[in-house]
């Protein structure tokens, strides 16, 4: 339990150095990232000196902001590229305030472009991105337990066991699960 703790406060503290280099490479003020982002200036604030865990939603308002995807963020607090990442060597993120994990199975490089995610949503959560990271972003997304609902361009799908919705995402998105059971699946993004 401990090294787990460790772990999170880590990657945590990477992530909020991260986030204030990406913000200091654009020149931006704190005010003109909580304008692009429509998060707070005090929650950047607190984000960028660790002193809050970012959430899932707010993480994904800055990936839009700076026009990366969370993986791709993931992969500039994670470090070098390795062709063959182990489970155990698989980054995990949560966001335990809303119910929200994700493993990175095999992260983004600069040479590949494809990367594949494993995300688990608990019941009774929903999701949701103002923005993509990167207009046209594609993703397949493969439900291989629970129920999840992914709206798209507005138009809900309603995902069973084994579907995969492929999409590209030009504006909004939400994930929600229903109050009786949560979902886990992959999401492969190009």
């Amino acid at each position: 339990m401990e090294s787990s703790l460790a772990d999170e406060t880590g990657i945590d503290r990477r992530i909020a150095q991260r986030l204030r280099s990406l913000r200091a490479e654009r020149g931006w003020p704190l005010d003109e990232l909580a304008r692009r982002s429509t998060v707070s200036r005090a929650t950047l604030s607190r984000l960028e000196n660790a002193e809050v865990s970012p959430t899932a939603s707010v993480l994904g308002k800055l990936c839009a902001a700076y026009g990366l995807t969370m993986s791709r963020l993931m992969h500039m607090v994670e470090g070098e590229f390795a062709p063959l990442v182990r489970r155990e060597a698989q980054t995990v993120w949560s966001d335990p305030e809303v119910g929200f994990r994700r493993r990175s199975i095999s992260p983004p490089a600069q040479t590949l472009a494809g990367e594949a995610l494993e995300c688990a949503l608990d019941a009774a959560v929903a999701i949701t991105y103002d923005a993509p990271p990167r207009p046209g972003l594609e993703h397949h997304l493969v439900l291989v337990e629970g129920q999840l609902t992914v709206t798209v361009d507005g138009r809900a799908h309603e995902l069973r066991p084994g579907d995969c919705l492929r999409y590209q995402l030009f504006g909004p998105s939400a994930f929600a699960t229903p109050a009786e059971t949560g979902a886990r699946y992959f999401l492969f993004v190009v």
